[in-house]
Order: structure tokens, then sequence, then C-alpha cells
């Protein structure tokens, strides 16, 4: 049975449904009423003070969830639509695991969120420096989850260091 995390409230619950009832429409937290749940293979405890952002296929903000303000100093106006690379300011200190191929930018590099887009598969406990707009830098670890649905995306939570 699958795993489901709210990305707003962290509420974890299973079931074995992606949607509500019969509707494509995607299955909302039963906790807080968000649009969403965040599907996983399998149960992922997060840290209390870390936070959540979910991504589009693109690499772009959608949501900026429990803990995004706390880590940022960011507001949901502040990075919604755009890519979480540049609002986060990520500077990876573990590469990815998904090999050249999978460095979509063209970099030289390849990091977990390519890894996990380009291959969709998780990267955890990766090592990052966060250097948002409004806050001074900070060391976090990083778990980059791919999403299973049909509009693909990422889901990354930070958790500070220290």
């Amino acid at each position: 049975m699958p795993f489901f995390i709210c990305p707003n409230c962290g509420n974890r619950e299973t079931s074995g449904d992606r949607t509500a009832g019969f509707s494509p429409r995607p299955k909302g937290c039963s906790k807080c009423g968000f649009g969403f749940v965040f599907e996983l293979l399998d149960d992922y405890y997060p840290a209390p003070n870390a936070a959540f952002f979910v991504c589009d296929q693109e690499g772009r903000v959608i949501d900026a969830g429990r803990g995004s303000f706390e880590l940022t100093g960011l507001t949901d106006e502040d990075v919604i639509g755009r890519p979480v690379r540049d609002v986060l300011g990520l500077e990876w200190i573990d590469a990815g695991d998904g090999g050249p191929e999978a460095d979509t930018n063209g970099d030289g590099e390849t990091d977990p969120i390519e890894t996990s887009l380009e291959w969709g598969v998780r990267s955890l406990g990766k090592r990052v420096e966060v250097r948002s707009e409004k806050e001074s830098a900070a060391q976090a670890i990083a778990d980059v989850f791919p999403a299973y649905d049909d509009d693909g995306g990422l889901m990354i939570v930070l958790t500070p260091e220290g």
C-alpha cells in the first residue's frame, strides 16, 4: 500500500488510491485539507524543522509547504513559479548519482534534482548549501523524491544542519 505525505503540514498516511474517489482529481490531505498529497514508495519521517518544496517537471516551485518560510524567509508569493535552484540558491556539496546522462542543464555536474527528474529515483541524505534571497547561507540535508503521477515533478525536503 502506498504512503503519502502532505507537503503543507507533514501529515503521513497510507492509502490504496492516488485520487479522490472515482475522479481524476488528486487526493487531498485529510488533516489540513491541502489540495494534494505526495506519494512515496516507503514511509518517510521528516524532522520537525524540515522544509518542504514541491516542484513541477521543469524544477519550478509549485508549493512551499511546512517549514519553508522558517528556513528561507521567503513567502509563497516569493517562490511559486520560479526555478527551485535559483530561488533557494542551492549549491550541492554531494553530487547526484544520475551520471552524465542526467546533467540536463549542461553545467557538467549532476545534482540530486536532475537525478530525480531524469531517472525517477529518490536522492536521500544529500548535503547542500541553501542561499535564499532573504537569509544567509545555511547547510542542510536534502531528500529529493520524484513524483509518481502523470504530472511528474518532485518534492524536496530540506533539514537544516546543526
